[in-house]
């Protein structure tokens, strides 16, 4: 019993950890479904457009917020960040359900950014650490399906309240605004990662060596090397998935000419499609599997899907059957793998640091290219496709290259080979 008692804990804390993606997701998304009621109401100009892109929780904000997060949650345990941001969140979604002009919104996406942002590098380095060895790929998808799965709401919602108009969105919001405040108390109970109060002790009790942990202990050859495989193939995929998630209901209703019902559904198909490759494909063979064979097929996937919007027109079937190409082929991609890999590559005490560097490079560059795709569709939507069908192309030869091979190692062993 007491395995079985064990077990149900470890899933409650991954679903607990795992809601941080659930409101990434849903930040992002919500903000995309409403970019077009906001562009009718407040007459946003395309720089502006832009600034909401660059600076909410898809890029720049997120991108500080794991800077700052990860490296406090190294120092001070897991349980404090993932714990009291929630809070941090809560506000920061307020301004976006009481917004009654542009700025506001500018405001209340930053906000929630921050809180975002230092979320990821906590919940995923709990995730990892608290689950067991042979099932770390599996624990991980949860917390992706959990990201899927708040895109998903949150277009539906939008659908259904589309006749509302702005008083719809801002319902989604504070959905949103209320989740974070019930997570914070459900998180409360949760208890701290063993891992990281077993390397802080011991830490602790070696006081005349120098502090395992620290900043300059991330900027060895080994790390940087890691973090640089991890950050360029992340950061490539991203730049297609931060694109296309914000992005993609603008530009069906703008370039491929549809309404904004058809949009929204497009949308919440394709997080359906990446929810089940999710469960039937990376839970079920990551930590089983030759992780970069795996990892390959799903990039080849996402190439030929990306490569359809750049060679034929932009028509809903067109559009159905990129949807369904990507959703398959990220569903098991770069995404899931990149948080299990960055939680699979570095020390207990410098996990959340490495993450939330990386993380903030990533979404930092999302965030300048962010402001540019405005521009860069208004010029030619085939341009701006091939250029993301090279980013996929980037980001699916350097993980491809040099993907690890970590599935069914404990994170004590893989410590030990690195060392």
């Amino acid at each position: 019993m007491a395995g079985v008692s064990d077990e149900r804990e470890d899933w409650k804390n991954t679903i607990l950890a795992g809601l941080a993606n659930y409101i990434d997701a849903g930040s992002i998304v919500a903000g995309s479904a409403a970019l077009a009621l906001w562009v009718e109401v407040y007459g946003l100009s395309t720089d502006l457009i832009g600034l909401i892109g660059a600076f909410g929780p898809n890029a720049i904000a997120a991108g500080i917020g794991a800077l700052i997060g990860g490296r406090l949650c190294d120092l001070f345990g897991r349980k404090r960040i993932y714990q009291y941001d929630m809070l941090f969140y809560a506000f920061g979604m307020l301004w976006l359900v009481f917004a009654i002009n542009a700025w506001m919104i500018v405001i209340g996406f930053f906000l929630v950014g921050l809180a975002v942002g230092a979320d990821i590098p906590a919940s995923w380095s709990l995730i990892a650490e608290m689950a067991p060895d042979d099932k770390r790929g599996k624990h991980s998808g949860v917390a992706q399906v959990l990201w899927y799965l708040g895109p998903v709401v949150v277009l539906l919602m939008f659908l259904v309240l589309e006749p509302l108009g702005l008083l719809g969105a801002r319902i989604v919001f504070a959905h949103l605004a209320i989740l974070a405040v019930a997570l914070t108390f459900l998180r409360s109970r949760m208890s701290e990662s063993k891992r990281w109060l077993e390397a802080n002790a011991v830490t602790s009790a070696n006081a005349a060596r120098p502090p395992r942990g620290a900043w300059r202990d991330l900027f060895t050859r080994q790390h940087i090397g890691s973090m640089a495989f991890l950050a360029g193939m992340y950061l490539f995929w991203n730049l297609w998935a931060g694109t296309n998630g914000f992005f993609f209901p603008y530009i069906l209703r703008t370039v491929g000419d549809q309404s904004q019902t058809v949009a929204v559904a497009v949308q919440a198909l394709s997080f359906l499609l990446g929810m089940a490759s999710i469960y039937f494909i990376f839970m079920k063979f990551s930590d089983r599997v030759n992780q970069r064979m795996l990892f390959g097929l799903s990039a080849l996937i996402q190439v030929i899907g990306m490569a359809l919007l750049a060679v034929f027109p932009l028509t809903l079937p067109i559009a159905l059957l990129h949807v369904f190409l990507m959703a398959v082929g990220q569903g098991f991609g770069a995404q899931c793998f990149f948080q299990l890999w960055s939680s699979e590559m570095f020390p207990t005490l410098l996990r959340s640091t490495a993450q939330g560097v990386m993380f903030a490079v990533v979404r930092i560059c999302l965030g300048v290219f962010s402001f540019f795709v405005p521009f860069l569709s208004a010029t030619g939507f085939t341009t701006l496709a091939w250029i993301l069908v090279g980013f996929l192309t980037i980001s699916g030869l350097i993980g491809f290259i040099w993907a690890p091979r970590n599935e069914g190692k404990s994170l004590e062993q893989l410590e030990a080979e690195r060392a």
